[in-house]
Formats: structure tokens, sequence, C-alpha cells
């Protein structure tokens, strides 16, 4: 082998086989089938579903059947396009009848979804008000709790008038009547 191939076939052993890098995103392939929006075809079939299930569309379907089958019937045998079994009016029902079926089907997939989306939001909503309500809760019965162990200003001056009095009372060896006595003293209401 000659000095010059013998080079070439070492460069190449030596030459490592291509890295694909990790942090980049491989280049677009080719494709053999045409690539659509899978949303843009999900609205456009909810459109026909919804159209396909209104009066308007079964009232121009009737009208269009009627002018079929009238055309074929009374129109002169030269102009008729679909003789009497009407084979190319059935043909065209089933071919749309095919079509609408899987549409409607989407549609409903996709509304399905949605709605799964929707009753998962408004359980996730109702858990959160649940548990905000019940932490409200838990707090004001804690301040209810803790509003039955203050002090109310009638409590605290009925016991300061306890106190004037017993220490009346040691002053002068007998006993003073307050105001408040006189009314009946402390009221179990008044703490």
């Amino acid at each position: 082998m000659p000095p010059v191939d013998r080079e070439r076939d070492t460069r190449a052993e030596q030459r490592p086989a291509p890295r694909f890098r990790l942090d980049q995103p491989r280049p677009p392939r080719r494709r053999l089938l045409p690539e659509y929006d899978p949303e843009a075809f999900g609205r456009l079939s909810e459109r026909i579903a919804r159209f396909l299930g209104t009066g308007r569309f079964i009232v121009w379907m009737t009208v269009t059947i009627i002018v079929w089958v009238a055309w074929n019937v009374w129109a002169p045998q030269a102009l008729r396009f679909d003789p009497f079994p009407f084979l190319f009016l059935t043909l065209a029902l089933s071919l749309q009848a095919s079509y609408a079926a899987p549409l409607i089907l989407l549609a409903q997939n996709r509304q399905d979804d949605r709605d799964r989306v929707n009753l998962e939001q408004d359980r996730k909503q109702n858990e959160r008000a649940i548990a905000d309500t019940e932490y409200l809760s838990r707090e004001i019965a804690a301040l209810r709790m803790g509003l039955g162990e203050v002090a109310t200003r009638d409590w605290i001056r009925s016991e300061l008038q306890d106190l004037v009095r017993e220490l009346e009372e040691q002053r002068h060896g007998s006993r003073v009547v307050f105001p408040a006595e006189e009314s009946g003293g402390r009221d179990v209401g008044d703490r």
C-alpha cells in the first residue's frame, strides 16, 4: 500500500464518530406526512360538530335532499345526474356520516377533557375554601376562649372595690358599704 493511502486510512480510523450534543436540540427531520396543529384541527372539528347539531344544518340538509330528488325525478332526462335509486345521493350521505361521526367524537373528547380540568380546578378550589373555613373557625374559637379569660372593665372595678373594702375594714375595723353592694354587688355576667 502506498504511503499516501496509508495516511488516509489512519486519519479515517482516528476520526471519532459524530457525537450528538445533549444540550442542543436535534435538527428537524423531514417528514413524509404533512404536519398539522392538533389544537387548530380540534377547534375546527368542534365548530363542525356544533354546526351538525343545529336546526340550521337539518333544514339545509333536508332542502338539499328534496332539491336533489326533485331534480333527478322531474328534470329532463339529459339533465338528470343521479337516476331513481339515487346511488350518488346515498354515497354522498354515507360519506358525510362517515366524516361527521369521528368529528363529533373528537369534539366530545375535547369537551370531556375540558370538563375534567374544570372539575379538578373546582375540587381544588373547594378544598382550599374548606381549609380556609376550618382555619377561620379555629381562630374564632381560640379568640372566644381567649376573650373568656380576659378581664373586663366591670370585673376589674368590682375586684378593686372589694380590695378597697377589705383595706377599709382592716383600717377601721368595721365594714363600709359601697354603692355597688347596695345594688346587689358583682354580677356574674360582668366577668
